[in-house]
């Protein structure tokens, strides 16, 4: 889920319900919140239960699974969060480590069991990128399995073929997500799906692309390798002048045409101006164009009007 920011630094609850009906009506197999593209990192508590309890019921109304973070960069934040929405009965709950100091092994194992028995029969997602304080290993997820009952799936930046090698005891008892601009190798390497950026850009077209990986994986790697020149030309450029991942995946969000999404993000941040949308459109034009739609409905509103 992404946040359409207004002017003035509010959030426009609004555009969740049209989000969910988007992505119902693209056939994804689920949705989640508050991942980093739905910058949880910057709501305030009412605006956390907003977003969980809208979400939810939305996509009870779709039939749509759903799974809700209680992420957030303190503990006991984190337990306060999971208690708030374990009664909206989420197919799982997304969590990250503790943020401010690195953690070792002992303490994840530690904050994972108890935020395993705050979720009660609600299983655990770990959300752990390559940006956070504490990168896990292959050794370190076998081990979490193992000792968290509760922890179902992982949610990371996926790897070489070595480390897919040295993830199989993990791929065999959880559930591994992987970044979308890869799901083509990582599943023939054992990964299960992933939380995409792709479908930031265009849920139709990653829903298409899904399907092609199970039915042609030939073509689906073809596609795999555009998509990866679209990384690198349109962008590895924004990400190498300073700006995070998920403001990229806002403005693909703006570029694809399908949501009424601004790259603005939430105070204190800023997005990434409106004037790359335009080479960033040209690039997935050329390259990926089935990830464009013909006539966007993305606001061209700059993203700095309010700082």
């Amino acid at each position: 889920m992404l946040l359409r920011i207004l002017k003035d630094g509010r959030i426009d609850l609004s555009c969740l319900e049209e989000q969910v009906d988007a992505y119902a009506a693209a056939g994804v197999d689920g949705v989640y919140t508050n991942g980093t593209a739905t910058e949880f990192h910057g709501q305030s508590d009412d605006a956390f239960a907003d977003i969980s309890t809208r979400v939810a019921q939305r996509c009870r109304e779709h039939g749509l699974p759903f799974q809700l973070g209680a992420t957030h960069p303190l503990p006991m934040a984190t337990l306060d969060r999971i208690r708030l929405i374990r009664s909206l009965s989420p197919g799982a709950i997304q969590v990250v480590l503790p943020d401010w100091v690195p953690v070792d092994l002992e303490t994840a194992s530690r904050f994972l069991s108890r935020c395993a028995v705050v979720a009660g029969d609600v299983g655990l997602v770990l959300y752990n990128p390559p940006h956070a304080k504490t990168v896990l290993t292959p050794t370190d997820f076998i081990a979490l399995a193992d000792a968290v009952p509760g922890l179902v799936g992982i949610k990371c930046g996926g790897g070489d073929a070595a480390w897919y090698e040295a993830m199989r005891p993990v791929l065999e008892s959880l559930s591994v997500f992987i970044p979308g601009h890869f799901m083509a190798t990582g599943s023939s390497r054992g990964a299960h799906g992933s939380y995409s950026n792709m479908a930031c850009l265009n849920p139709r077209a990653t829903v298409a692309w899904n399907r092609q990986i199970k039915e042609r994986p030939d073509d689906a790697m073809a596609l795999e390798r555009r998509i990866g020149r679209f990384m690198e030309k349109a962008i590895s450029p924004i990400l190498d002048s300073g700006y995070p991942g998920y403001a990229c995946d806002k403005l693909m969000a703006s570029v694809g045409g399908w949501a009424d999404i601004s790259p603005r993000l939430l105070w204190p941040h800023a997005g990434i101006p409106d004037r790359h949308k335009a080479e960033v459109r040209r690039w997935a034009e050329k390259l990926i164009p089935e990830f464009v739609e013909p006539t966007g409905t993305a606001t061209t509103e700059t993203p700095h009007a309010e700082h």
